[in-house]
């Protein structure tokens, strides 16, 4: 069974930094193109951004094109999405995502999802 489990999340202060981790168990992560989203109270599941199984192509959503960077280490399992100057309206659960076949942004075309983790940034 394949597990994907989020960390790094917490509360800072806007323009501070985190690097969230996502550790995937069961199979290898290499497997899977691989998606972080997020999701604020009362609204919708959002694409923050995507990093293929190769680790050729990334997308990132516009809100974070020049603050946040998806990576992944294949040998250690874990995609990563390090996000800087980080604002308040970034606060929301993040979560990771993966998928075999699918590599876009739309978040019901991924088949495995974490449990999320909280991001909340004061201002």
């Amino acid at each position: 069974q394949v597990q994907l489990v989020e960390s790094g999340g917490g509360s800072v202060q806007a323009g501070a930094s985190l690097r969230l981790s996502c550790a995937v168990s069961g199979r290898t992560v290499s497997r899977y193109d691989m998606g972080w989203f997020r999701q604020a109270p009362g609204k919708e599941r959002e694409f923050v951004a995507r990093i293929t199984c190769s680790s050729r192509s990334t997308i990132y959503a516009d809100f974070v094109k020049g603050r946040f960077t998806i990576s992944r280490e294949n040998g250690k399992n874990t995609v990563y999405l390090q996000m800087n100057s980080l604002k308040p309206e970034d606060t929301a659960v993040y979560y990771c995502a993966a998928d075999a076949v699918y590599s876009g942004t739309n978040f019901a075309q991924y088949e495995l999802w974490g449990q999320g983790t909280q991001v909340t940034i004061s201002s």
